[in-house]
């Protein structure tokens, strides 16, 4: 049993957080489009970019300032090294290649483990001890490689993870049932990537279960393919990367979403890949699930009650994390 669980250890109350401070590992397009969500919704006010490629993390640091000067609020933008981690609030990483056509998230796995060896070390030597939220792909078994890696709580360590799977299911109902898609609560489970699955026994509209809701408005949907819904959410990203090269701009929103939970202490339920510890009868891996996120990262993770057929979905998308898990780092040690 992991002895770090959610909370701090007594060294990582020796360093002042600086609130509202954060470092994004990686100046692209994901990185730069986090910096602009955070600025826009006023949550940080400093942000700092580390990336190989200093230049262009500096030519996107003076765009971003072009950007400060009209917005109001007292923002500092800089490039700068791993010793601004020591008193970040939030470490985003969004470092690696984009997911080329064709390709699955997995398939960039060697390529970003490359990356991760170069940033682990100089990260746990700055004596960061803030919340880490990682983009990277292929996302669970990165945020499990930084979790095996930091020595940090797990609370503090996760992945945007399912989110965004989540939000492009809550699109693609609210096409098909026409509800205003911040009506439905839905989520998708597992890996980020192609076994990620739908628990639609918790589907609901405003709290009322799906199948309720579609018999009270008499709706010419009567049963829904969520064979074909799956295929539509896992197809997304995919039809974006094709098209333009990357996607940017929907899981930026995430980020922010997750930086603006935790300094507002918000309590919310947010579906993030996080270290599992014996919850789902899984553990020695990280895998999307539903989680309250506060103050303190993520807070707790909930095991929600799945059926018969979600529970085989589960187990078959942590074998598929798993053996990737042990590729990049062998089992995890009892």
């Amino acid at each position: 049993m992991d002895d770090r669980r959610f909370g701090m250890t007594e060294s990582m109350t020796e360093k002042k957080i600086r609130t509202r401070k954060a470092v994004i590992i990686g100046a692209g397009r994901v990185g730069s489009h986090s910096a602009l969500c955070l600025m826009f919704q006023h949550l940080v006010n400093e942000i700092v970019f580390l990336d190989v490629n200093e230049e262009a993390a500096r030519a996107q640091a003076l765009d971003l300032e072009d950007l400060a000067s009209g917005l109001g609020d007292s923002f500092k933008i800089r490039v700068g090294d791993y010793s601004d981690c020591a008193d970040a609030h939030f470490v985003i990483l969004t470092a690696g290649r984009s997911r080329r056509p064709g390709e699955t998230r997995l398939q960039m796995l060697d390529g970003t483990i490359k990356v991760l060896d170069g940033v682990i070390g100089p990260l746990r030597e700055s004596g960061f001890h803030g919340i880490l939220i990682s983009v990277s792909n292929p996302a669970d078994i990165v945020v499990e490689y930084l979790y095996r890696n930091l020595g940090l709580p797990r609370g503090h360590v996760f992945g945007t993870g399912t989110s965004l799977d989540s939000a492009r299911l809550r699109r693609t109902l609210s096409g098909i049932i026409n509800v205003n898609s911040k009506q439905i609560q839905a989520i998708c489970m597992g890996e980020h990537g192609d076994s990620s699955f739908i628990p639609t026994s918790h589907i609901s509209v405003q709290g009322i279960p799906l199948r309720e809701y579609l018999s009270l408005q008499h709706s010419s949907v009567h049963d829904i393919d969520f064979n074909d819904v799956m295929a539509k959410v896992r197809e997304s990203g995919s039809a974006i990367v094709s098209g333009k090269g990357c996607t940017e701009f929907g899981i930026a929103s995430v980020v922010a979403g997750i930086v603006q939970s935790v300094l507002h202490n918000d309590h919310v339920v947010v579906p993030l890949s996080v270290h599992l510890d014996g919850e789902y009868g899984e553990s020695g891996i990280s895998a999307g699930v539903p989680c309250v996120l506060s103050d303190a990262g993520v807070e707790t993770v909930l095991e929600i009650d799945l059926s018969y057929d979600e529970r085989r979905a589960m187990r078959h998308s942590c074998d598929v994390i798993r053996d990737y898990v042990e590729k990049a780092m062998g089992p995890a040690e009892g």
